[in-house]
Formats: structure tokens, C-alpha cells, sequence
């Protein structure tokens, strides 16, 4: 019999690195931060939520990394180009830029207004847009980087009354598979998460509250459909992220992973 040896199976380590993370201030974006952080990255928190991206800061801050959480509008190119400005201040390059902040919307398409439309685009397409046209050229020149876009289910699904949100998560997977193109050369990786039903988030409970307003099922009454037997959780999905984050995943860009519980394969 012929003995093969064992591959040698490091362990993970962001460390010396710098992640930015859009939406930090609560839920998925939080849980990322912590552990991006707990793998060793020193982690700016950016979000329009001043108080909540500063607990986040304090939090991650206690795995021994460098943390600090920075005001953005990320619909505001302005407003983003100040951010990335002072991360670079404070940690000169970023190699890690996760785009998490969201918001979502539940109407029909005739009960949907043109300003609701636009405002669920102006977070979910327009914000990763201009946080990836402030990193996309310092990542191409030096011949690195690691960009992880929050897509979800629903962008590859749609669902009654999810029109615009699923509208905006569908763009965000052809967004990334593009600037993956574009970048790949370079090294620099582009992949986006696909959430399922993930519990214990502040988009869950304003989705539920709309859903419960509407006759419409809840979060919790559609989880038996889960193959895997219960609901999501953040560090579900953090932790496919810093995967997606770390040399590990060198060889994969382009990609929108799901992470459903089963909800869907492919």
C-alpha cells in the first residue's frame, strides 16, 4: 500500500491585513467585523450608524486587532470616497472590502413607487458601486486584494412582493461577476455571499414587521422548508466570508455562494 502524507493544513490568518465593512454597525455586517477580526485583520467599520459601527470597533478591537468605525452614506460617491479616504489615513491600503450594507423593501410591483425603487438601488447597487471604484484601481495596481459582495437568494429566486430588493441582489451578482473579469488578472478576487433566511438581524425584523403588516408568511413560518433544519444565523455567513477573504480562496472569483441551509442548490 502506498502511504501518501498528509497535505499540511495551515491555519488561517488575516493578520497584517486591513478589511473595510459596509453595514458594520449590526447583524451580518457585525458578525463579519468580529470575524475578520478574530482571524487577525484590523478592520475599519463603516456605516451611516455612528453609535453602532463604534460598538462594533470596540468589539473587534478586542481580538487584539486595530479598529475604528468611519460615518458613510454609501449611495453618496462623496461620501464613500472621504471614508476609504481616512481608512487609508489611518492604515494606508486596503486588501479587504466587504459590502454589506443593504436595506430591503416588501410590495407588489404596482404597490412599489418609483422612489421606493430607487431608494432600495441607491444602497444595494449604487453603495457597492462606488465602494468598488474606490478600491478597484489601488487593489489592480498592487496586484492584490479580496472583494466580497452581500448578494442574496432572492437575486438568484425572485419572490412575490420582493421585486426591488430582488431586482438589486440579481444586479449585484452581474456587478461582481464583471469587475471579476476586469480584476482577475491583476489577483485580485471578487465573489459575492448569497444569504438565506438568516435570523437575528435588524433587516429580519423590519422584513417580518412589513410581512406580519401584509398577510404575508413570516421568516420563522417558512423555515421548515429548510433542508438543513433551522434557520441562519450572522456567523454563518461570516465566516464563508472570511474564507472568501483568505489565501484559501485564491483560485475563486466571480462566484455568488450560497449559504441557505439547502434553501438552494446551485
Amino acid at each position: 500500500m502506498i502511504n501518501t502524507p498528509r497535505p499540511r493544513v495551515p491555519k488561517r490568518s488575516l493578520k497584517g491585513r486591513t478589511a473595510i465593512v459596509t453595514g458594520g454597525a449590526s447583524g451580518i455586517g457585525r458578525s463579519i467585523c468580529l470575524r475578520l477580526a478574530a482571524e487577525g485583520a484590523d478592520v475599519a467599520v463603516l456605516d451611516n450608524n455612528a453609535d453602532g459601527a463604534a460598538e462594533t470597533a470596540v468589539l473587534a478591537g478586542e481580538h487584539g486587532v486595530a479598529a475604528r468605525s468611519f460615518a458613510v452614506d454609501v449611495t453618496d460617491e462623496a461620501s464613500v470616497d472621504s471614508a476609504f479616504a481616512e481608512v487609508r489615513a489611518w492604515r494606508d491600503e486596503v486588501d479587504i472590502l466587504v459590502n454589506c450594507a443593504g436595506i430591503i423593501a416588501i410590495a407588489t410591483v404596482e404597490e412599489t413607487t418609483r422612489e421606493e425603487w430607487r431608494r432600495v438601488f441607491a444602497v444595494n447597487v449604487d453603495g457597492v458601486f462606488h465602494t468598488c471604484r474606490a478600491v478597484a484601481a489601488s487593489m489592480r495596481a498592487r496586484g492584490s486584494g479580496k472583494i466580497i459582495n452581500m448578494s442574496s437568494w432572492f437575486g438568484k429566486a425572485g419572490k412575490p412582493n420582493y421585486g426591488a430588493y430582488s431586482a438589486s441582489k440579481a444586479a449585484v451578482m452581474g456587478l461582481t461577476q464583471s469587475l471579476a473579469m476586469e480584476l482577475a488578472s491583476a489577483g485580485v478576487n471578487v465573489n459575492a455571499v448569497c444569504p438565506g433566511t438568516i435570523f437575528e438581524t435588524g433587516m429580519r425584523d423590519f422584513a417580518d414587521k412589513l410581512s406580519a403588516e401584509k398577510n404575508l408568511s413570516t421568516a420563522a413560518e417558512r423555515a421548515k422548508a429548510i433542508p438543513m433544519g433551522r434557520v441562519g444565523k450572522p456567523d454563518d455567513i461570516a465566516r464563508v466570508v472570511a474564507f472568501l477573504a483568505s489565501d484559501e480562496a485564491d483560485y475563486m472569483t466571480g462566484q455568488s455562494i450560497n449559504v441557505t441551509g439547502g434553501l438552494l442548490m446551485h
